[in-house]
Parts: C-alpha cells; structure tokens; sequence
C-alpha cells in the first residue's frame, strides 16, 4: 500500500515523479504529493484525491528542481486530506519524509517531540518522522536517520530529503519494500520497479534493515548501524510495455486477457519435455526430506488465500499429505503446531504482503521449512523463504488480481505434481494424464474468452442488484469464494460465497424471489449433488447462472442461464472456472460506472498488518 518515488540527477525531477506516480497509483490513490528542492529551498505540494489534482496544481505552479521525493497515499492513519498527504514536513520546513508503513510507537515520540516544542498539523504517524529526524539532526542527515530508525517500532519504507543538504537522497527500508534504481548521472528509489523502468533496469533490492544514500553521481548501500554493504545490481529484463494497457480499457481486462500466457510462462520448462514429468530445479528439498513430510500448512492473504484452498486439494489429491490452509493474519496469534515435519508454503502475489512475511518467519523460528509461491523475484518472501516458485505472470497493475491468482494455481499443480511423482503417490499414467492436460489449459482459457460477449450481458443484469450468492461444493466452492471476493472488489455488490450442501443450514433463509445466484457444476463426482442445491434455490425465487463442464448440457434445464468451460480433469478446472467470474465482476463493475483498476478503500500490496 502506498508508493514511493524519488529522484535525484540533472533532469527536471517534478516530471520524473508526477510519472513515477502515475506507475504506482495502484497502491494508492487517496491523496499524492511532492517534495522539490529549489532555488527558492525545499517546497512541498500535495493534494487530496487522484493524481490529478496534484497535477492540475504543479501545472499552475510548477517546482523546479532536480531532486524531489513524491509519494500516493492509501490512508491508515488520518482521513485522506491534503493536510494528512505525504510529503510530511517539519516545522521548519527544512525536512521532509515520504513513508510507507506504520510507525507503531508514534504516539510516544510524538507527545516526546510536542514537549520539546514541536507543532503538529496532521494525524499521521508519518508526520512524526519528520520531526523527529529534525531534532536529531547535527549535520549529517545520514546519522540523523539512523538515530531515528533506532528509535522507531514497525513497518517503513522512507524517502528522506533535507534542505541543509540538498544533494542527498536518503532512503530506508523496514518490512516495508523499497528499490533503488541506478542510472547514468541520476540515481531513483520506488516501491516498485514500474515506477522508475522507464529511466532504468539496473536496481538494487533493500532488504530489511537496510539504508543508501543517493546524490546525482553513485549509490552507497549500508545497514541502518552504518556497516557498508556490497552488492550485485539486479537487471530487470521485462519490458515497460508489460506494464501499460497495450489497448485494452483497463489493466484488468488486460491482465485477464494475459492469463494464457502467464500460464504457459509458469509451466515454461517445469515441464519434461517427455511430457511426463515435473521438474522443480527451484525447489531444493532432497527425496528424503520430502518423504519426511508429515503435514503442509498453506498461508496466504485474499485471493492468495483462495489459491492455496485449490492448493490443498491439488495437495492432497497427488501426494496424500494432510494440508491445512490458514489466513496469515491468523495463523502465528493461533499458536499453529509447527514441527520440523511440517512444509509451510506462503502465498503472496508481490511478496510484501506483511501477515504473511510475519507467518513466514514464525514459520522458520519454529523449525519448519517454507516453501513460497510469489510473483515477484527478489521480494521478501523470495529471499527469506528456503524454496521459491516463481510464478512468471508478469507485472500485475489492477487491484484485483486475475493472472497471478490463477499462475499461483498451476504453481499449485506443478508442487502437487512434483512431490507426487518423488513420493510415488500416484502412478506416472496418471502424472503423464495431468501434465497433457495442463498443456491444454492456456489454449481452453483462450476459448473462454472468446465468449466474453455472453458473460458480459449476464453481468449487466447482475449489476442492477445489491446482493447475490455463489455456490459450489468441492473444487468448485474454493473457486466460488474467489468469483465472489471479485465481485465485492471491484463491483461492491455484496456477495457471499457458500458450499451449496449447506444451503439448508442457514444460507435459504436469505434466498428470495429473483436474488441472482451465481452456481458453479464442474465436479463430476459432485454434478448430481450440486444440481439438486440448485432446484433448491430456484424453488425459492433465485435467478441462477451456471457454469459447468462441456458435456454436462442438463445442468441448463435446471438454471435460467449457462455458460461451458471447456472439459478437463475436475482437478484442473478452477483454473477455467474462475475466468468467467473475473469477466463477471469487469462488466458488472463497469456497468455501474465504478472505477475498474482502483477500487475504493484497497491498495494492491499491503504491507502493513
């Protein structure tokens, strides 16, 4: 949540931050400002809203200046106003801090500072920083920094500028990511690559506990203690064009419409070419250590969440390993049994994501191997885990998360595979059976957008309603909850996600005449099971669309409309079954006029608990 951008070089940094911005808006678009140094001294301006009105401002009264720091807001402490935007100054005005994160003790240094005379204007936390780093301050905005890192308790990533010395940018990183691009002349930071790939590919990665300092003519990485550090710089070899619309209306229809290819990127060579085999060189985990497995505990957030319940079934199915899945916001206050025998496997699209780094760590303390699933290489959870699988779904920009929620899946079915085949838990017809068909899947995704038409008039129906149900047993709740987290996202029609064989126990009492209900029938074993659930709701008034698997065509006798994926293996259909509900939720949400890619009250990669 929230994005950083900084600069510091020969060119005019109020241009390179207004567009280093613009990248980063899908972690937060509730205020957005800037910091400058100019001839005239440090200058700030922020504005309340989307990034626009900051630029209708600076269009009126430009900065000029060629270090500046900006920032884009998504609110945790203060309501979103100009006065609570970043960048936050110090009474003087001769500091300013952009922040990402919470600062956990502020409320101690703040009534600290306030003693000591400091005024504050703001309700943020952030503020604090400001003025902290200014009372420490002796001549070194370096040490300035480091003495006030020491003193403060949580999660931050920091852009520091000062007017005494307006050749240095000074940046810091806590739980909290933060990048550091190097270019020819001028040096960047960001909380993410998108935000400074047009000016470079040649990055550092911070890890935590870790600070440099920027001037126009290099970079100095050293701990937080002020110990140097040496590192190799990491070359970012995809391409800005991947992060644009590349002319569809909005990233997520883009990033839906990208699904094939993330899939095919994502089995890439982890697929034998004998057609037979899965091949995890990425997973280090010895035959012997595998065998030792006793249970899996699947953590992850929101939609990661959702992929890990396919995960465990997937899990279960192929290797026979009792699995639990558990809300990383929840699983380390649970007291979870962890054991040296115990696999945990995190989940996290940007591999930031705060609850489920904590989980990762707790994880570790007690002697488990972790094993993540993340999208992003070089992330906090790719660094700190012992086995990463890289999903290749390239940059995600929309909220709502389409292609790496379904490249997580055939993670999924790659790890459910591999220990498959190591255990000797099912027989290698079988393997060979699933591996043809996960080939098939990005060309089935294919044919199911091409239908695009069809989903979009029943999401124009769906979007005059305030409330509605999915249901699905087996595999197909799993993906219902999905569908239905979607919905909510991006559409906020509220909508609830139920296991339809518990329909009677509660969930009927809701239904009444003409509430839509989203069913999902692609289970085989499950078929018969599903479509009596469903004369149940259509007995009391529903409106039901069902998906369902080519070749069971009888499921349209029982819903008033339908919609087929094309067959596969019931294992492998959540990853054709959640296609329609993500264009469900786009058409839905565009027909009530809402704002696609930037759904109110969410930021794309949360970093705070």
């Amino acid at each position: 949540m929230c994005g950083i951008v900084g600069y510091v070089g020969n060119r005019n940094s109020q241009n390179i931050l207004i567009e280093g911005l613009k990248k980063l808006e899908y972690r937060g678009y509730d205020s957005a400002g800037v910091a400058v140094y100019t001839s005239e001294g440090l200058q700030v301006k922020k504005s309340k809203g989307r990034l626009a009105n900051l630029e209708s401002k600076l269009g009126e009264t430009p900065l000029n200046g060629t270090i500046g720091i900006g920032h884009t807001r998504w609110a945790t402490h203060g309501k979103p106003s100009d006065v609570n935007s970043h960048p936050h100054t110090d009474n003087s005005l001769k500091f300013s801090v952009v922040h990402n994160g919470i600062i956990e003790n502020y409320m101690v240094l703040k009534e600290e500072l306030a003693a000591q005379g400091h005024v504050f204007v703001s309700e943020t936390d952030t503020e604090v920083i400001s003025h902290l780093i200014a009372s420490l301050y002796e001549g070194d905005i370096v040490k300035a920094v480091q003495k006030a890192v020491s003193r403060m308790k949580g999660a931050y990533a920091l852009g520091v500028l000062t007017e005494h010395e307006p050749d240095k940018l000074v940046a810091v990183r806590l739980s909290s990511p933060l990048i550091i691009g190097v270019g020819e002349g001028e040096n960047f930071i960001g909380s993410d690559i998108p935000a400074i790939l047009e000016y470079t590919r040649n990055v550092y990665i911070l890890n935590d506990g870790e600070m440099a300092v920027l001037t126009r003519d290099g970079v100095e990485l050293m701990t937080i203690e002020g110990n140097f550090i040496s590192r190799e710089l990491f070359h970012v070899d995809w391409d800005i064009v991947t992060a644009e619309k590349a002319g569809y209306d909005h990233f997520m229809l883009k990033e839906i419409h990208e699904q094939p290819k993330a899939y095919r990127d994502t089995m890439g060579s982890r697929l034998d070419p004998s057609g037979k085999k899965v091949v995890l060189n990425e997973v280090g985990m010895t035959p012997q250590q595998i065998k030792a497995i006793r249970h899996v505990h699947i953590v992850a957030c929101g939609t990661a969440y959702h992929a890990g319940l396919v995960g465990k079934s997937v899990i279960e199915k192929l290797a026979r390993i009792p699995v639990e899945t558990d809300v990383a916001s929840e699983y380390r206050y649970r007291a979870p049994i962890i054991t040296p025998e115990t696999l945990v496997i995190v989940v996290s699209q940007s591999g930031e994501t705060a609850d489920t780094l904590a989980a990762l760590r707790e994880a570790k303390r007690c002697g488990a191997r972790v094993l993540a699933i993340t999208n992003v290489v070089g992330s906090s959870v790719a660094r700190e885990a012992d086995d990463v699988i890289t999903t290749w779904a390239g940059p995600e920009i929309a909220v709502a998360s389409t292609k790496a929620y379904t490249s997580q899946l055939i993670a999924f079915y790659l790890l459910g595979l591999y220990l498959a085949q190591t255990l000797g838990s099912q027989d290698d017809a079988y393997i060979a059976e699933v591996i043809a068909e996960l080939k098939e899947l990005p060309e089935k995704v294919e044919r199911i957008l091409a239908q695009s038409e069809a989903i979009k008039n029943v999401a124009e129906q769906i979007a005059t309603h305030d409330n509605l149900f999915f249901i699905g047993r087996g595999l197909d709740y799993a993906v219902a909850l999905e569908g239905s987290l979607k919905l909510k996202e991006i559409s906020y029609i509220h909508s609830e996600a139920y296991a339809a064989g518990e329909l009677k126990h509660g969930t009927l009492a809701l239904i009444e005449e003409g509430i839509p209900v989203i069913a999902l029938a692609t289970q085989e074993d499950l078929f018969e099971k599903t479509v009596s659930n469903i004369k149940e709701v259509t007995a009391r008034g529903a409106h039901v669309f069902g998906i369902h698997s080519e070749g069971h065509y009888e499921l349209a006798k029982a819903v008033d409309e339908v919609f087929a994926i094309p067959a596969t293996l019931p294992l492998l259909t959540p990853a054709l079954s959640v296609v329609p509900l993500q264009l469900l939720s786009y058409y839905a949400s565009l027909a009530r006029g809402n704002d696609v890619d930037k759904p109110r009250n969410l930021a794309k990669s949360v970093t705070v608990e």
